[in-house]
């Protein structure tokens, strides 16, 4: 008998090794939830482009929750939500990129864009997540203390050095709701394992969070359990630990 119905997977430093791979020791674990019954889906800060070839090396046909929340899929090809930042809002975090000589990326629904093919027309589109880096972790605590003054944003991170902006009220934790909601099951039926901040509330609000060894201390200290880290097969570990046990 399992106790969670639902296994949502983090993907960068937490399913994905340093080399961006899966191991096979982690994909026959989650080919046992699945075979237990188990959903499993994913629930990255990436978008839908950069998550496809682990989606397949999977044969997942499962929902994902992508770019923090902002983008949600029933399965893959059958849209389920998407929460877009305001054109305003975006134009006031895109400028203080650039007075900060930060780079920049954002999600729009079709595609990755970075700084250097950043161009005005951009505005036009529809932006599910905008991020920042920067090498200066004065110049990051900066840009946290200005984009926390823009209304209608929310913004979380997935390493020191960087920022994730979406729209108010979306996180990864949100995303996961919506899934459940859709399969009718309660965030206390999911299993959640993350590495970072941005996966913070979703492994506090999840039924069993598990914080990966490598992870942010702050993760750890809200998660329920802790497993080995992304080099060390973690997310097979805790599927064998505490999912099936």
């Amino acid at each position: 008998m399992i106790d969670f119905q639902l296994l949502a997977l983090d993907l960068d430093e937490t399913l994905l090794t340093k080399g961006k791979a899966i191991t096979e020791e982690n994909k026959y674990w989650i080919e046992q939830a699945e075979k237990a019954g188990v959903t499993v889906i994913f629930a990255t800060g990436r978008g839908l482009k950069r998550v496809e070839e682990y989606r397949k090396e999977l044969d997942l046909h499962t929902p994902m929750v992508l770019t923090n929340g902002a983008e949600i899929w029933k399965k893959p090809g059958e849209l389920l939500k998407r929460y877009y930042i305001k054109q305003e809002e975006l134009k006031k975090i895109h400028q203080l990129a650039k007075e900060t000589r930060a780079s920049y990326w954002g999600y729009n629904n079709e595609s990755l864009v970075g700084h250097k093919n950043w161009t005005d027309n951009m505005y036009k589109l529809n932006w599910l997540k905008f991020g920042i880096r920067h090498q200066d972790e004065q110049m990051i605590n900066y840009l946290r203390t200005e984009i926390s003054k823009i209304p209608g944003v929310t913004m979380t991170s997935s390493a020191p050095d960087n920022i994730e902006v979406s729209a108010a009220g979306v996180s990864k934790r949100t995303g996961v709701q919506a899934i459940c909601d859709y399969l009718q099951l309660s965030l206390q039926d999911v299993m959640a394992i993350g590495d970072n901040f941005n996966d913070y509330e979703l492994i506090k609000a999840a039924g069993l969070g598990v914080a990966m060894n490598n992870g942010e201390e702050e993760l750890k200290k809200v998660a329920d359990k802790q497993t080995k880290s992304n080099e060390e097969n973690g997310v097979a570990y805790a599927i064998q630990h505490y999912l099936l046990r």
